[in-house]
Order: C-alpha cells, then structure tokens, then sequence
C-alpha cells in the first residue's frame, strides 16, 4: 500500500485557476428531502450547525486490481483536515449536473481524468464533524470507476494519496481517522463498486 504525498500540479496544470480560490463566494444548492433544489446558501454558512440539507457528490475511483484510491485531506483545509476519505468529494455549483461536477473536481484535485465513471445512486445523511463542529447535511450522488493515470495531487487540497485492498483499508482506518462521511458513502456505493471491480477485489 504505497501512499503518495502530494508534490504539486504540473506547470501546465497549475496555471489553470480553480474555481474553489476564486474571491466570490462559493454556492450550494440547497435540496428537499427528495432531492429537489430549493435555493442556494454559501457554503461554510451550509455546513455550521445544524446545517442545511444540500447537494453533494462522493467519487470512488479504483485501479485495474480493484484497488480504491484515497485521499488524505490537505490540513490546511477548514473542515475536516487532515483525515483520510475517498477518491473526490464535493459540492456541485447551483445548476451543475452532479456528474460533472464530480469529474471536474476530480482533476482539479487529484489531477487526472478517470478511464470510466459511472452514477451509483444517492445517501442523504448527517454527520457532525467532532472536530469543528461542521454539520454535513448532504443529499449526496455517488460515482464510481476507473482510473489508470497517475494521480497529480493539488497539494492545498490534498496530503497523500493511497490505492488500497479492503484488507489495506482495514488496516488503515485502525490507525487513522477517517471522514465521518467515509463508511456510509462507501457502503451505499458498494452494489456498482461490485460491479465495476468484480467479485475478485472483495468489495
């Protein structure tokens, strides 16, 4: 289980601005229990307690040996820093279509575009973060597939990087803490992780 520390974007890459360090404020869209958006909030005020419900997207991107790839959060980020999660998570801009967002965050993070990404349902869930005493409140889209580039981790986002087997993941999360989102998006991506890994890779 080699684990990757973030080294930066390629000039060529880095050159490109991210949305996320642009100075107007970043927007959500807020959603109905249904999944019906009812209005934007912006997004640190989304997450302070007891949160607003909004849309969100996880990514479970794994290798041909069905291994998943994991991020370490860069610390320097306001929630949740420093915890090991999945592949790509975030937010989709008001009006984004969830897919997108998710492989657009997915280069913008970890620097590569995946070889297949498929929809894998939705999890509405609420987890406080102990930490910080940020509230996820997310009705979130979840997709998984597969990636066969090297990651290129954006360091002010992202520590490290692992591709790890179930048993690697175990062994992991004995030792570190993870999101508090991790387990519950993984399991409800389990059916179409299965599927797109195969019986073999013991998801």
């Amino acid at each position: 289980m080699p684990i990757t520390p973030a080294n930066g974007l390629s000039a060529d890459t880095a050159a490109v601005p991210s949305p996320e360090d642009a100075t107007e404020p970043i927007m959500l869209e807020l959603v109905d229990e249904d999944g019906r958006t009812i209005g934007t909030a912006e997004k640190l005020s989304a997450h302070i307690a007891p949160g607003k419900l909004h849309r969100a997207f996880s990514v479970f991107l794994f290798d041909d040996a069905g291994r998943l790839l994991l991020q370490r959060r860069a610390l320097e980020k306001y929630h949740s820093p420093g915890v090991w999660s999945n592949t790509c998570c975030g937010h989709p801009y008001p009006g984004e279509p969830p897919f997108v967002a998710a492989a657009r965050r997915t280069g913008e993070e970890l620097g590569l575009a995946p070889a297949l990404l498929r929809e894998a349902g939705t999890v509405r869930y609420n987890h406080p973060d102990p930490d910080s005493g940020l509230v996820e409140q997310e009705y979130n889209h979840l997709f998984v597939g597969i990636v066969r580039a090297e990651p290129r981790p954006a360091p002010e986002e992202i520590a490290e990087t692992a591709f790890v087997t179930p048993a690697e993941l175990e062994a992991l999360r004995a030792r570190y803490p993870f999101s508090a989102w991790f387990m519950t998006v993984l399991d409800a991506a389990r059916p179409v992780v299965r599927e797109v890994t195969g019986d073999a890779a013991g998801w």
